[in-house]
């Protein structure tokens, strides 16, 4: 067996079971292009800073340049018997170049050079990812502003409740998203900072210059403290948080979606493309795209507990274990790109059916607590006890096998003498949710008001 580039302390071959434990190469080599650009501004860096010769960093970045246009053309498979994506570029550049590509690794650890080829592509991805879900706010806003006037019956406990509107019930997923777009881009901000040069732990005697990496790389300055920074994941649970928090607030709207396309509900209907049929019975339409991205949901929380289980009890500064953060976040990555662009899709090309919602808001008395409010302004009557005079009403509107809103003033005034005519007005349900006028309620003018805050907030962040 070939003795590996950093072994110099080792004399004996590793086992195979050992490189094969140790191997990260199948997974880290996703990271080629950040290890690529990390490479060619630390050479820079170097060349800056009388480090190594012009010359040398000509020789370097030209050689870079070449495997990263080998890899991708696949001329450079990454699939050899090197540990990982860093040694495996290394090698590369050393058998192109020769003895400059030795001194590539001045003044650096592979500690520093995996914590920023990570940080660079965590930042990537922050910013892919809440760029998607701008796109998804922008499409839940077009459909809200479409049913404003769209009637709902708004639920608790998954049992109707009060009447409201469809696009009340958007702007509440509009308004998690957005707070999702807030979390990912504070994250971006927070971990902006290059890890490069901190080496292994404890910096270097060489004479380096670590803002002039920074700021070609995009960062914003170099870390504050190099033990910190190498034994540092927190950039990558944060990304793993961000994700799990999103998908979480995708499933339930997934989890709505698939009770609303239900024959139960028929509030929605997905298009084809964005449904599938069944192997056995030809009538089915099932919506697998809403039940996979819950499902998935469930995948990036376990990477999400994974990295918080690797890293709680690690002593400073890098150790092995750390090897470990990288699959569940390129997995969660991948899962999160994909679930917003689907999501995105899906709700652009969804029908709403308008009328089926409207006759659901027919069950389920969704204005009582008009009529409870009703007696609580017009007659005075103190709430608790209006709110059983209203009972006895819905009583005997299920007994009549009407909804509550449907009951003649005659039949609501033999509940109770303090009922007057001006409440049929009011137990109406587009009158009932037109009421709720409160900052942030349901009523046709407050949600466009939402929609309208929430369409300038987008358009401040294009």
């Amino acid at each position: 067996m070939s003795k590996k580039i950093a072994s110099a302390r080792i004399t004996e071959s590793s086992s195979q079971l050992l490189q094969e434990l140790n191997n990260s190469l199948p997974f880290d080599k996703v990271l080629y292009r950040e290890d690529i650009e990390g490479s060619i501004a630390h050479a820079y860096m170097l060349a800056e800073q009388g480090i190594i010769s012009k010359e040398d960093y000509a020789q370097i970045e030209k050689g870079l340049v070449e495997i990263y246009e080998e890899v991708k053309s696949g001329e450079f498979l990454l699939d050899g018997d090197d540990e990982d994506i860093h040694m495996a570029i290394e090698g590369r550049l050393t058998q192109k170049i020769g003895d400059a590509g030795k001194r590539l690794h001045t003044a650096r650890s592979r500690n520093d050079q995996v914590a920023l080829d990570f940080r660079l592509y965590v930042q990537k991805n922050t910013q892919k990812i809440a760029n998607l879900l701008l796109q998804n706010i922008e499409t839940l806003l077009n459909v809200a502003n479409e049913n404003v006037e769209t009637l709902l019956p708004g639920m608790t406990h998954l049992q109707h409740a009060q009447p409201i509107n469809f696009a009340y019930h958007l702007m509440a997923y509009t308004s998690m998203f957005k707070r999702d777009y807030e979390r990912f881009m504070s994250s971006y901000e927070r971990n902006n900072y290059s890890p490069l040069g901190c080496a292994a732990l404890a910096g270097t005697p060489h004479p380096i210059n670590r803002k002039i990496t920074a700021e070609r790389l995009g960062f914003k300055a170099p870390t504050l403290n190099c033990l910190d920074t190498v034994s540092d994941r927190d950039f990558a649970l944060e990304i793993l948080f961000n994700i799990s928090t999103m998908m979480m607030h995708m499933s339930r709207l997934s989890e709505e979606l698939i009770l609303w396309s239900a024959s139960e509900f028929k509030f929605v209907q997905l298009s084809d493309k964005h449904a599938t049929g069944s192997s056995i019975m030809p009538q089915k339409k099932n919506p697998d795209i809403p039940e996979l991205l819950r499902g998935k949901t469930g995948r990036v929380n376990g990477n999400l507990v994974a990295l918080l289980t690797v890293m709680k009890g690690l002593p400073l500064a890098y150790n092995k274990d750390m090897q470990e953060d990288k699959e569940g976040v390129f997995d969660s990555v991948r899962t999160a790109l994909l679930s917003l662009e689907v999501l995105n899709e899906m709700i652009d090309e969804m029908t709403v059916n308008v009328e089926q919602m409207n006759q659901a808001c027919m069950i389920g008395h969704l204005s009582a607590t008009d009529l409870a409010d009703y007696l609580v302004k017009e007659a005075g009557i103190p709430f608790r006890d209006a709110y059983h005079i209203t009972g006895h009403v819905v009583n005997m509107a299920e007994e009549k096998g009407l909804d509550i809103s449907e009951l003649s003033f005659d039949e609501l005034k033999s509940v109770d003498k303090r009922i007057t005519e001006g409440v049929v007005e009011l137990l109406d349900n587009r009158a009932s949710m037109n009421a709720r006028q409160s900052e942030g309620g349901t009523s046709s003018i407050r949600t466009q008001e939402q929609i309208d805050a929430l369409s300038s907030w987008l358009e401040s962040q294009k």
